[in-house]
């Protein structure tokens, strides 16, 4: 993702505006211009958008903060992607206790054997979380 694919939020949208005043109160603009350009400024959702607004108007531009990268995401050691190992687990695990569940009750004929599915569930819910 390049810098112009950010999005952009209301205080960086009212500062392009008030920047595209200025280039109004300069004559650089005409009240229609300026119209047109502060609704399509309302309206974008990147950076790149409300800098296109600027391509034909020297300074003043919009400035826009520096954004950290996102960190990378490493598999833990052994190359297996923890979150993607406990999915796999959950997805394995809460279905076969389910089914040892309804053998289970067969065998005891107490309903109260179908409390380990929650459990379960729980239990592996947390390793996840660790």
């Amino acid at each position: 993702m390049g810098e112009r694919d950010i999005r952009i939020g209301d205080a960086e949208r009212q500062r392009a505006i008030e920047l595209l005043g200025e280039h109004l109160s300069e004559g650089r603009l005409d009240v229609d211009e300026y119209g047109d350009r502060t609704a399509r400024v309302t309206a974008a959702k990147t950076r790149g958008e409300v800098l296109a607004l600027f391509d034909d108007l020297p300074e003043p531009h919009p400035r826009f903060a520096q954004v950290a990268p996102l960190p990378s995401v490493r598999p833990a050691a052994g190359g297996v992607d923890r979150s993607s190992a406990d999915r796999r687990l959950m997805q394995v695990a809460v279905p076969v206790v389910g089914l040892l569940c309804v053998a289970l009750f067969f065998l005891v004929r107490n309903p109260f054997v179908f409390l380990l599915v929650p459990a379960v569930a729980l239990i592996v819910g947390r390793m996840g979380n660790r």
